[in-house]
């Protein structure tokens, strides 16, 4: 009682912490760039089935030879707009004005031979999907079922393997471009025919889970 009152204590309000998403535990290479970890949290070592999906996958992961991926990714809408959404059927068709076209499109990476060998792709992808499926094709090289590793560090983590060297190898034969190993191990990282998610990171279980779907 102060002066024949009551006192009321007034107790401080308690600050709603949100979890933040940054401080999950993740591999390290996106950072803590928003884009690159919505990628590493959403797509990168999810199973992809879709044979047109993993064209698109695989015609970047060209583009990508010599640049990061972060590149790439921050240009992905726009190459998906210059390439008519990664038709291949649309691609294959492309004529020499086309690629002119593409050259001076500052929107996308302006390599020639990345652009052609888009194209030639295409061609090559359109052989395998009408014959045996693109998808089917691809997933072959592990007998339909993703691979789990179990890396506790970047350093584990190989640039290329037997695997991606037969798929690179494949591939080359059959018309594709710009695969080489270390192109197509990347592709197999992220299109989750390989689980290389660090054993630390959230992902790795949550990959591992969906694999055991299939």
């Amino acid at each position: 009682m102060v002066n024949g009152s009551r006192k009321t204590e007034i107790w401080p309000m308690k600050k709603t912490v949100l979890p933040d998403p940054l401080l999950k535990p993740r591999c390290h290479w996106p950072g803590i760039d928003p884009l690159y970890c919505a990628y590493h949290d959403e797509e990168w070592g999810v199973p992809e089935r879709d044979s047109r999906a993993l064209y698109e996958k695989l015609i970047l992961d060209g583009f990508q030879a010599g640049l990061s991926w972060i590149t790439i990714l921050r240009k992905r809408e726009h190459f998906r707009k210059a390439f008519n959404g990664f038709d291949p059927e649309v691609i294959a068709r492309y004529n020499a004005e086309k690629v002119e076209s593409l050259m001076a499109d500052k929107g996308i990476v302006r390599n020639r031979g990345k652009i052609e060998a888009a194209i030639f792709s295409a061609r090559a992808y359109l052989e395998i999907e009408g014959r045996e499926g693109f998808s089917k094709y691809i997933w072959s090289f592990v007998d339909g079922v993703p691979r789990q590793n179990y890396f506790t560090a970047s350093a584990e983590i190989p640039a290329q393997t037997q695997l991606s060297a037969a798929l690179a190898k494949d591939l080359k034969q059959r018309g594709f471009k710009f695969c080489g190993p270390t192109i197509v191990y990347a592709f197999c990282q992220a299109t989750g025919m390989v689980n290389d998610h660090l054993v630390s990171c959230f992902r790795h279980t949550e990959c591992a889970q969906l694999a055991a779907l299939i």
